[in-house]
């Protein structure tokens, strides 16, 4: 576990954007009852957490796709985290819809996007990459070539691998699943049996 894994892991933690139940699953949209549910969207209104996850991506970035033309926000929960890094990272900005808009010009890509230009998308959490593979789908559609995906979490689910894989993408994110629930057993966030419980669901969806 890296550094900003279990950093980003314990912000999610102190900011109650996790929530650990094995005893009292959570029902994804998907209907997978889950012992885990994950909502990023509380961190903007968390200064230091935002901090942390906006620094951990910055570098991230420029690790991994140091030729990045433009950073892409995907809608809606990835765009704030995108509008930050963006600026930290002084490039041009765009948000992909989930779907082209029913009026107007019907863009799905809203900003200036140009043919050729190199773009890194941005969500806040990766389950199976429906989503966001969909963005990446509709920014290649518009001419941008996306170098890749990253994310503030990501549950390590084998689907997610696999569609990524067929859409030919790369992704990655600050902490994952593995780190959180480590880091959630040091702190007394749930104890021996209910890390094993845990552990157990997410083998199941091996």
């Amino acid at each position: 576990m890296t550094n900003y894994q279990q950093a980003v892991a314990q912000a999610l933690l102190d900011i109650d954007a996790v929530k650990l139940q094995p005893n009292d699953p959570f029902t994804w949209a998907s209907g997978i009852k889950s012992p885990i549910y994950t909502d990023n969207r509380k961190v903007i209104s968390f200064p230091i957490a935002r901090k942390t996850i906006i620094d951990g991506l910055v570098a991230l970035i420029k690790e991994q796709y140091p030729d990045v033309e433009v950073i892409g926000g995907v809608a809606t929960a990835g765009i704030p985290h995108a509008a930050w890094v963006a600026e930290k990272l002084g490039l041009p900005l765009i948000y992909v819809r989930a779907q082209p808009k029913d009026h107007g010009t019907g863009k799905q890509i809203e900003g200036s996007l140009q043919s050729g230009q190199k773009v890194v998308l941005i969500d806040d959490l990766i389950s199976t990459g429906g989503s966001v593979l969909g963005a990446v789908e509709a920014t290649r559609a518009a001419g941008g070539e996306v170098l890749g995906v990253t994310a503030i979490f990501s549950y390590e689910l084998p689907a997610a691998t696999d569609n990524f894989s067929q859409a030919a993408t790369t992704f990655s994110s600050l902490t994952n699943f593995s780190s959180l629930i480590q880091v959630a057993k040091e702190t007394g966030e749930i104890t021996h049996d209910e890390l094993a419980m845990i552990a157990d669901w997410h083998q199941t969806l091996a």
